[in-house]
């Protein structure tokens, strides 16, 4: 597949862009592969990837019920940082914002990767107290994160208010300037075309029924609409719909999954540049390479498989953002979506071994599967490929559920995306 290059750019051009190849092709499935990864989303993809980079397994399929990135891969509002709480929180994320920072050279696609910072506002004497520990906690773990006063907070994103009579005063905040945002369409065509390149299936429109075992308990393969395919190894990396799946392996997932909407405002000329969050009051705000302000809500208090939520959710979250930045309040919205996430109660992903031998996930990011995708697909290939964990994935098992080590990170995730 030819590279691109300002080169491979005026060469096309110059032939009427009649010389392009498609990024991947739409591949038919083979009646046995070594890996199946269920979930063509850039987690999925980027596990296909590096198996097949890292590891040299190119025997791989990655099949998704619908189109290659439909699911939260291109719900999400594409928001990266690592700065969580524990230790093996920042080790996983961080690790996953190094790889970021590379990605698009690794993949020779541009994944527009925007180190613009993010922002975390303090309302509370509370907020100001807990995230001046995570400030110190990211420190001690070799994460940037800084301190900012209100007036600082102002310098850096100006279309805030700090107005000391406002309804959520900003008492300070929480800057980590590595953190950003990136296109989430681009990283996982990247990552689709680099595996397609490297001889992995690509398998869309055909939904995974059931994972299948062999009288050993063994996983045999995984039925699908297209019939059964044998394989060695499943790996399931399907967000919201994971603990589905799982089950039909006969493996029960601490799991609750939600609604979690998003929407954007009418363009309008640069603005706002940087990542705003409020985990107060349940907003966060960036804008777009198009204009386009981008607003994350929190999920639903429902538990559901729609990619719809309750539109009372979205006029909580636009009156805070009405309050906290008074200059949008008379902006139009253009659209609304809703992704389903996967929840677990540590608010801490699930991602490596299961009972089941040949049967691996990669599940439970609630709000936050989108800043860890090159980590996360990074890790798990390296467990799938040599059967054992990680040692920067190893803590997220399943069996913390049992043993009660949790890696309790609800404060850090909040409604941070």
């Amino acid at each position: 597949m030819a590279r691109f290059s300002a080169r491979a750019l005026i060469a096309n051009a110059l032939t009427g862009n009649r010389g392009w190849t498609p990024h991947w092709p739409d591949a038919e499935p083979k009646a046995a592969y070594d890996v199946v990864v269920v979930g063509a989303g850039a987690h999925g993809l980027g596990a296909a990837y590096y198996l097949a980079k890292e590891h040299g397994l190119t025997n791989v399929a990655v099949i998704d019920k619908g189109w290659l990135g439909g699911g939260n891969t291109g719900r999400n509002t594409t928001i990266i940082r690592s700065n969580y709480l524990y230790d093996e929180s920042a080790r996983l994320y961080d690790h996953s914002v190094k790889l970021w920072e590379n990605l698009s050279q690794e993949l020779n696609y541009n994944v527009m990767f925007s180190q613009r910072g993010v922002m975390m506002l303090a309302h509370s004497v509370h907020d100001v107290q807990s995230f001046r520990r995570h400030i110190s906690a990211n420190r001690a773990n070799g994460v940037d994160n800084e301190w900012l006063t209100p007036a600082q907070a102002q310098a850096y994103c100006p279309p805030l208010s700090i107005a000391p009579d406002a309804r959520y005063p900003v008492m300070g905040a929480a800057l980590q300037r590595r953190g950003g945002v990136a296109r989430h369409d681009a990283v996982a065509w990247g990552y689709a075309r680099g595996a397609a390149e490297r001889g992995v299936d690509i398998i869309q429109n055909c939904p995974v029924l059931a994972i299948r075992r062999d009288a050993q308990g063994r996983v045999e393969g995984v039925d699908t609409a297209k019939g059964f395919i044998r394989a060695k190894k499943v790996a399931v990396s399907a967000a919201g719909h994971s603990s589905v799946l799982m089950e039909s392996a006969g493996v029960r997932m601490p799991l609750e999954s939600y609604p979690l909407q998003a929407l954007v405002s009418e363009p309008i000329k640069p603005v706002f540049p940087c990542v705003t969050m409020s985990n107060s009051v349940h907003a966060y705000i960036s804008q777009s390479d198009k204009g386009e302000l981008v607003i994350g809500a929190g999920t639903d208090a429902y538990t559901s498989y729609t990619q719809r939520g309750g539109l009372h959710i979205l006029e909580h979250t636009l009156a805070a953002i009405c309050e906290i930045f008074p200059v949008f309040s008379r902006l139009r919205m253009l659209r609304s979506w809703g992704g389903i996430v996967d929840v677990t109660p540590d608010r801490s992903p699930i991602l490596g071994l299961t009972p089941v031998a040949g049967l691996f996930v990669n599940c439970g990011w609630g709000t936050g599967g989108f800043k860890a995708t090159p980590g996360a697909a990074h890790v798990l290939a390296h467990t799938v490929a040599t059967g054992a964990p990680h040692p920067i994935n190893a803590p997220f098992t399943l069996e913390r559920f049992t043993t009660g080590r949790l890696i309790d990170e609800a404060a850090a995730a909040a409604v941070a995306h």
